[in-house]
């Protein structure tokens, strides 16, 4: 095995033990296959029944923590998950049904406009707005990535919006709260105090909550291809981690 296979390659988790573990999910690429379009991802009644098993083995120490606005989550998930946080942290519902909100970046509206105006270019570009983030998907137009990340720096530098990588997406997002600050955050609140946490997530996005799950005492587990990843392990796919999650029931 090379030096660079050596860096990137993460072992498979062992099987989920319920009875001291908290889980916290990322949703896409993670619970559910990416889609050329956010709006593609629909319910799952299979996923939503297993979510449902999990959260009352866990006795409610499970999360959804996803870029994803709060309502769109609620959609895919058919409004069974209580803890949520949303738009990458910037919103969050506690486990009691209590919901924790950022306030928008007052130059968000100018970062929507310029990433409309970018759009226009491509057919293929999508253009997301979710409240307190402005997201540039360009999935179907993977020739524009350079220029749509280029345009994303600009802007950022123009307003103060912070930039938010993803996968084939650009997002300038309210400064503020990050799915690691979510992480802790559920942590030091009922029924996730004292648990083990486990952080499940596939792309950039979650790098910061696999490490506020190490920092207090647990693990992240990557989903997807090998890469430099702060994760401790690594399932390969989507339906890899479902398994892995239903194979603890």
């Amino acid at each position: 095995m090379s030096i660079e296979e050596l860096t990137i390659h993460r072992p498979a988790p062992n099987p989920l033990a319920l009875e001291h573990s908290a889980l916290f999910l990322d949703l896409d690429g993670t619970l559910a296959p990416i889609a050329a379009r956010p709006q593609d991802v629909h319910p799952d009644p299979r996923r939503t029944d297993l979510l449902e098993r999990l959260c009352a083995a866990l006795e409610g120490r499970l999360a959804v923590v996803t870029g994803r606005t709060l309502a769109d989550a609620d959609r895919i998930l058919e409004g069974r998950v209580t803890a949520v946080a949303a738009v990458h942290g910037l919103v969050r519902r506690d486990a009691a049904g209590a919901l924790h909100q950022h306030s928008v970046h007052p130059r968000l509206h100018e970062a929507a406009e310029a990433f409309r105006a970018f759009a226009a270019r491509d057919s293929g570009l999508i253009v997301e707005e979710k409240g307190l983030s402005v997201a540039l998907h360009f999935r179907l137009a993977r020739h524009c990535g350079e220029a749509a990340r280029a345009c994303a720096r600009r802007i950022s530098a123009e307003t103060g919006l912070a930039v938010q990588d993803g996968d084939m997406v650009e997002e300038l997002r309210t400064p503020g709260p990050t799915k690691a600050d979510s992480v802790e955050a559920f942590m030091t609140e009922p029924p996730f105090k004292g648990a083990v946490p486990i952080f499940l997530g596939d792309d950039a996005t979650d790098e910061d909550g696999f490490a506020a799950a190490q920092a207090l005492g647990g693990f992240g587990v990557l989903v997807g291809a090998a890469r430099p990843t702060g994760a401790r392990c690594r399932l390969t796919d989507v339906a890899a981690a479902l398994a892995w999650l239903r194979a603890a029931l």
